[in-house]
């Protein structure tokens, strides 16, 4: 049994004696309320969901397993990829462990190259990553678990199968969907030295002589891993999977929701910004200039992409990250130059517009200019890189709600006629 197997059969009938006697002694507590704007609003800010792999406070940014991500950011994916399912940091020991663990079942099957050959030269490469992963749904061991009669208490470890099954593939799967669609030559094989990271820069095939490139993508990798269950993405995946869809069907689903250009698709839509400033003054602008050029903008009718959260109310401390990096290993690349220059003047012109609650950049804002500053220059593959990282957290959190025995999603909804009544209601007894 590997050493995250034996970590987690300790951890997981704890977690759900936990859940059960709060549900037994407190379930009848109310933690909020849905208003008719939330119920019409997409459920915005609305408590009915659990998760336990990470949170996000308004005024602090992302929290996994209770660690700001600020204090996360020297750690290699694999170390997230064990905390998001255990709570804890792996010990050196075991760190090795799941690396040689994930080597061990990272080989992609043959029959995946032979589909993603046949697709369309011009399909879109989350459209090749997701039909890679679905076509996989063939090896799912939940699957072959629950048809034998697996017992319910089982589920999260079959789960876990699945989970790392596909998350050592991924790297290999995405890194061959980049040079099939953009005509890159032939697929690149792993190096089993490497890290989980560093491996996915060398299977891109993108020079990297100096090892920054393989740094960025750690990074990347791990500030893009979990963002509580909220989001598209995430709650699409575990919808999905209560429903004890395998995470093959679970994770393809909630990466389809990653594609849309209200999701995963907005750190392309900065990076656009950030070249059109800069093709408009000829280089990185001024000060003075930025602030001219993104008050017209706002009088367009635009936005300034990257800028405003639909749940923070500061700095995305990952877009504090990312921009460290760039001052340290990306100085003088006019991308990256105005990447900071928007940062330190558009906030103020955005306190000017009153309906702006958050005037302060996410994560998307930075993370489109230090790829581009690399030579990832492909704009559609960006939410490939969004994609592999987000596994880490939609599959940690599948193993967990399996682990706690949680139901199949299922809200009520209500009718736009019962609205109008309840509203009437109100009125004639007030």
């Amino acid at each position: 049994m590997s050493k995250l197997r034996e970590r987690l059969a300790e951890r997981i009938p704890v977690a759900r004696d936990t859940v059960k006697k709060i549900q037994k002694e407190h379930g009848d507590k109310v933690i909020s309320q849905c208003t008719i704007a939330q119920a019409y609003g997409g459920m915005r800010g609305v408590k009915s969901l659990v998760c336990d792999t990470s949170e996000v406070p308004p005024d602090k940014g992302l929290i996994i397993r209770g660690t700001p991500i600020a204090q996360l950011t020297e750690k290699l994916p694999e170390e997230i990829l064990w905390l998001l399912l255990t709570g804890d940091l792996p010990t050196k020991a075991e760190f090795e462990d799941l690396q040689a663990d994930l080597r061990k079942r990272a080989k992609v099957p043959e029959y995946v190259w032979a589909v993603l050959k046949a697709m369309p030269a011009d399909s879109h490469p989350m459209v090749m990553l997701n039909t890679a992963i679905l076509v996989m749904e063939k090896e799912s061991v939940f699957r072959q678990r629950y048809d034998a009669g697996m017992k319910k208490d089982e589920y999260w470890d079959a789960t876990l199968e699945d989970a790392l099954n596909i998350i050592a593939k991924l790297p290999a799967v995405a890194a061959g969907v980049y040079r099939m669609r953009f005509n890159k030559g032939p697929l690149v094989p792993s190096d089993p030295k490497l890290d989980w990271g560093a491996d996915y820069v060398h299977m891109l095939g993108i020079p990297d002589k100096t090892g920054n490139f393989a740094k960025l993508m750690r990074l990347y990798l791990t500030l893009h891993s979990d963002h509580e269950s909220g989001n598209v993405s995430a709650m699409t995946g575990a919808t999905v999977n209560s429903a004890l869809s395998d995470l093959y069907y679970a994770l393809s689903a909630g990466l389809n929701g990653l594609a849309g250009p209200l999701h995963g698709l907005a750190n392309q839509e900065c990076l656009a910004w950030i070249l059109e400033t800069n093709k408009k003054f000829n280089g990185s602008p001024t000060s003075a200039q930025l602030k001219q050029y993104a008050e017209e903008t706002l009088a367009s009718g635009r936005v300034v992409p990257g800028y405003g959260h639909a749940v923070l109310r500061v700095t995305d401390p990952r877009f504090d990250a990312f921009l460290a990096f760039g001052k340290k290993y990306c100085a003088g690349d006019p991308v990256f130059e105005t990447v900071a220059k928007v940062f330190d003047t558009v906030p103020d012109v955005l306190k000017q517009v009153q309906k702006i609650k958050d005037p302060w950049p996410n994560v998307d804002a930075g993370s489109g200019g230090l790829l581009y500053h690399f030579g990832l220059t492909e704009f559609p593959y960006y939410t490939v890189l969004f994609s592999v990282s987000r596994a880490l957290g939609i599959c940690s959190q599948a193993v967990v709600a399996r682990g706690m025995g949680l139901p199949i999603t299922r809200p009520k909804s209500v009718t736009t006629k019962w609205i109008q009544a309840e509203i009437t209601k109100a009125v004639t007894t007030a």
